[in-house]
């Protein structure tokens, strides 16, 4: 049988601090969710000034990337160029296909992912991978 790295609270905390150092050094009030290789949330953090809404997008985001293993903007993509079944695929495990999401890949696996929400989206996904550098 193999075995895979996971994260541990441990790691979550330090992509959170990361995450959160990120946003808020650019002034970006935003929505930080984390969830493991399954989709299952481990955190959530709303800061002040970030909108309600947003804490719904977030985990959505973080959702798609880890069950799809890859940015959540791929799929972005590939509805805005034109492919709009995607639109179809089954709710609430694909309501994130924004870009904003990024899985986090440990030795070649994915062991959860980060989504954020609440600023532009490609400032979302900065905010992401400036998390996802703590650990990896």
């Amino acid at each position: 049988m193999q075995s895979k790295p996971y994260l541990s609270l441990a790691d979550v905390k330090k992509i959170a601090a990361a995450a959160e150092a990120e946003a808020v050094a650019n002034h970006w009030p935003v929505v930080i969710a984390i969830v493991d290789d399954g989709g299952h949330l481990l955190w959530l953090q709303r800061q002040d000034g970030a909108n309600a809404l947003a804490s719904h997008i977030a985990p959505s985001k973080a959702r798609v990337a880890a069950l799809g293993r890859r940015e959540s903007k791929i799929y972005e993509d590939i509805i805005n160029g034109g492919r709009t079944a995607f639109l179809t695929a089954p709710s609430p495990q694909a309501d994130g296909m924004l870009e904003g999401g990024v899985p986090i890949v440990v030795d070649g696996h994915v062991v959860g992912a980060v989504g954020v929400s609440g600023v532009k989206s490609s400032e979302d996904a900065q905010i992401a991978k400036a998390g996802i550098a703590a650990v990896v």
